[in-house]
Order: structure tokens, then sequence, then C-alpha cells
């Protein structure tokens, strides 16, 4: 399978420029079974890496731009009462496809906001009392400005905790900046249609197989004591009252829950794979943690800035790979 993972991981980057690693960890969310949340400004191509990725794999995709008038009928659909049959008919929203991207989520209201929470947790949606089944495989991308923008809603903690990752593109460098700016004249809509669906390397039956291959990934005693031991670091001053803990005393955080490792353990093994590995080492729980940790962790931002180091890097550092639980 590497070398589909190549083919694939080559079909992102010839699109998405200058963002080898980003690239890597979005489909690592994906076969990880997880959803995925990126930050950033406006135009730092988080709508195409959407795009990119359900073509690439064969998925159905549907975007959906949240608003302030957004209601929670709008993503999941709504019944119909239709004259003809006399019979309500469901009309699905675009909850209903394989890669669903909810463009600028926190520009919508909270009530909008969590139409998408029984979706991301359980693969169904209810409606009028009825339950339906989500396609598989079933991934949300949800794209949110920064904060400092106007117009927005914070998610909520039970939200952003269905992410099992948060990334931030950033700024293209020099090279990928001056092909972005030349080819960008070129294109139109028609030819920018066509490149995408060239861009299919496998199918839904391929994609499954892989995510199962994911799931066989071979974890050690001691890679599962690594993990628990960065969960702890996170929870040594928290107190029971619900107040915030202090890393080593340097900056606040929130503790991280058994289902904050559970999506560590399912995405370091996604990376694993895609390093072509059937077992897991520190390093690959290394390469995620931040993405999978950091927006759990809710970190006092300009603590972080102060300290000139992120309260992942510190948990991290602050752990024994060799002795993590110190026994």
């Amino acid at each position: 399978m590497q070398q589909t993972v190549t083919d694939i991981l080559a079909s992102i980057e010839s699109v998405v420029l200058g963002k080898p690693t980003e690239c890597r960890l979005a489909l690592a969310c994906l076969l990880a079974k997880g959803h995925l949340l990126i930050e950033d400004l406006p135009g730092m191509g988080k709508t195409t890496l959407s795009q990119v990725l359900a073509a690439t794999l064969g998925l159905s995709y549907q975007r959906t731009q949240f608003t302030s008038d957004l209601l929670p009928a709008d993503v999941v659909g709504v019944s119909i009462f239709n004259q003809e049959t006399k019979a309500f008919e469901l009309h699905q929203g675009p909850i209903f496809n394989q890669v669903v991207l909810a463009d600028e989520i926190n520009r919508a209201s909270p009530k909008t906001q969590s139409a998408l929470l029984e979706a991301m947790a359980e693969k169904q949606v209810s409606i009028d009392g009825k339950t339906y089944p989500l396609p598989e495989p079933f991934f949300v991308i949800a794209t949110q400005n920064p904060l400092f923008h106007a117009g927005t809603y914070p998610l909520p903690e039970s939200q952003l905790d269905r992410f099992m990752m948060r990334l931030s593109l950033g700024f293209p460098n020099v090279k990928a900046e001056k092909q972005i700016l030349l080819s960008g004249s070129k294109k139109e809509a028609s030819a920018e249609q066509a490149t995408l669906a060239s861009l299919k390397q496998v199918d839904v039956d391929a994609l499954l197989k892989m995510q199962q291959a994911v799931e066989a990934v071979t974890v050690s005693n001691d890679v599962v004591e690594y993990i628990i031991a960065l969960s702890h670091v996170s929870r040594q001053s928290f107190t029971q009252d619900g107040g915030n803990a202090a890393v080593n005393n340097k900056i606040q955080c929130k503790p991280l829950s058994p289902r904050a490792g559970k999506a560590l353990l399912a995405a370091a093994k996604a990376w694993a794979f895609i390093e072509n590995r059937d077992y897991l080492l520190p390093d690959d729980v290394k390469a995620v943690f931040q993405v999978v940790c950091q927006h759990r962790l809710e970190v006092n931002a300009l603590a972080e800035q102060n300290q000139g180091v992120s309260v992942s890097q510190q948990i991290l550092r602050s752990v024994d790979v060799l002795n993590p639980l110190g026994h």
C-alpha cells in the first residue's frame, strides 16, 4: 500500500503547494477516522486542501458556507410533505456526503454548530425522530477564522474535542507563492474542476482497506505508557473544582482526557502507516502530538507567547521516552 500512499500525497501536494507536512497530517487524520479543523486567515488554501483530499480519494464532497443566519436544517436536511404520496420525504442536507466542508464554522451560531455533533461522534443524524446513517467513510473538515476576526463565535469545548486534529497551513514559502500567483491567472473554473477530477488515486474500497491497516498497526506497552504519561503531565496541578493546570508551574492548560489519548493513539498509528511501518514508535506520537492535543489543552495564548514555546512542546520535553511513568 505504500506506493498508493505515495501517489496520494503526490497528488495532494501538486495542488496544495509548499505544505508537505500539513498534507501528511490531513491524510493521517482521515486514515485514522478522525475529523479535521483548519484554523487560518482567509485565502490560505483551507478550502483547496479539502477539495483535493476528496478528489484524490474518490469521495463525494459538499461545501457549506457557515453564516450567522444558517439553520441546523440547512446542514442535516429536513422532512417535507409530498402532496402526491401523502407522506413526508427527507430532503438530505450536505451532511450526507463522505467529505463535508464546514467553511468558516465559527461564523455560525452555536445552535447550528451543534448540528454537527451527533454526525461527528456517531456517524448518524436524527431528523424528526428518525435516525439516518451517514455514508462510510465520513469525514468532516471545518475551517475557522482566528477569533480576533469580527463576527466569530468560539467553538465550545465539547465540539473542539470532536476534532481529532487542528491544523494551520500558514503562509507559503517564496517558491510556492510564485507558483500560486503565476498559475492563478491562467485557471478557469472548468479547467480547475478537470484538474481535480484527474487527481483520483483510489476508490472507496481501497480507502477502507487502508483504514483497516491503520487500525492493525502494532502498539507496544511502552508506547501506550508514553501516551499515558503525556496525558498525566497535563493533569498534574489540575484542581477537582475545574481549575486550570500549570505544567511545571510555567503555563496554564486544561488536562487531556482519555478520549484525547485515544485520538492521539489513532493519529500516531496513521502516521506510522504513512511512514510505511506496521508498528508504532514514540516518534510517531511526537509527530502528531501538537496537532492532536493543542486545541484540547486550551492554552492561555498570551502566557504561551511569553514563554516562547507551546505548552504541547513543554509537555513532550517533560516526559522521558525511555521511562515515561518513572518506574
